[in-house]
């Protein structure tokens, strides 16, 4: 029973490695406004936030190795462009 449970999971490990993302919505479309007002935008901005905190402890790191542009855009730069300057319902744009 433990082989086949095995099996299973590999299986669907596979399976969904190799799925290409689809796209159900157009960009501008109704949908794709509503789905970025109600999911995308609140999850941007809530990764902004943990972004910065998390960039606040890695930032002495950071300064040693001089790397301190490339953690706070990673980090928070990127995340705060998504939730606030990004067109509405451009869904596209956080994949890139």
């Amino acid at each position: 029973m433990k082989t086949r449970s095995w099996i299973l999971c590999c299986v669907l490990t596979l399976a969904l490695c190799c799925a290409t993302p689809a796209y159900a919505m157009e960009d501008g479309s109704a949908e794709a406004i509503a789905a970025d007002v109600l999911v995308a935008r609140p999850a941007c901005f809530v990764a902004t936030v943990v972004g910065s905190a998390i960039f606040v402890l890695a930032l002495p790191f950071a300064a040693l190795t001089k790397n301190v542009k490339k953690t706070a855009d990673a980090l928070v730069v990127s995340p705060a462009q998504a939730t606030f300057t990004r067109e509405l319902g451009a869904l596209r744009d956080l994949t890139e």
